[in-house]
């Protein structure tokens, strides 16, 4: 099925292709995507609308996470991320615990490599608990959630040894739904983004470089 001007705007987002304060300009996104300028112009005003994008003059601009609102994002990422393994505790199929636990394993030959591509690993990993909670509503907030999460330039993992750690945390996570402790399973995926969240305030702060 062939995707839409938003969802390709949103994916270059996702992407990186277009980052914080990058103008997005219609003309060029129609002819980039190879659509009409009406559906693009539509898909602004959507992103626009979303907080996606935001005004400078009379231009869009992809929009910038100041402190307060990346705080705020990381709470409710925090709470519902949290609910999510819980339930995925209560509700994984035996199949999805197996898949889980091979992206665990799989992912560590993604350590000291590309962090954008462990990002990804991560990405992929986040959703499927997500869908493992069997939770229409909650799958719902946290797309909501992670598509502002794109509004970060950089991904925590580019912090030296963030990788070899948020690995470590994803397979405690995961041995703890595959046990069905959903209590467990839910303080150890809060730990997670709360660390995820530390360490990019420490790279803001200057504490920790980039790789």
């Amino acid at each position: 099925m062939q995707k839409d001007a938003y969802t390709l705007i949103l994916e270059a987002i996702e992407a990186g292709t277009y980052k914080p304060g990058d103008r997005l300009v219609e003309s060029e996104l129609a002819e980039r995507l190879g659509v009409s300028r009406t559906p693009v112009r539509e898909a602004l005003q959507r992103l626009e609308t979303q907080a996606m994008l935001t005004r400078d003059g009379r231009s869009l601009i992809v929009a910038t996470l100041d402190h307060n609102q990346l705080a705020e994002l990381y709470a409710v990422r925090t709470e519902l991320e949290g609910l999510a393994a819980r339930l995925a505790a209560r509700h994984a199929t035996e199949e999805e615990i197996r898949v889980l636990q091979s992206m665990a394993a799989d992912d560590r030959a993604l350590v000291g490599g590309d962090p954008r591509e462990l990002s990804r690993a991560n990405k992929r990993f986040h959703k499927l608990i997500h869908l493992a909670s069997h939770n229409r509503f909650l799958v719902q907030q946290l797309d909501l959630v992670h598509r502002s999460m794109a509004l970060m330039a950089t991904t925590s993992f580019a912090a030296e040894g963030r990788d070899e750690v948020a690995l470590h945390e994803h397979e405690e996570i995961v041995a703890a739904i595959a046990a069905g402790d959903g209590e467990a399973a839910y303080q150890a995926l809060k730990t997670h983004i709360s660390r995820a969240f530390e360490t990019r305030l420490r790279v803001e702060a200057g504490e920790l470089r980039l790789r």
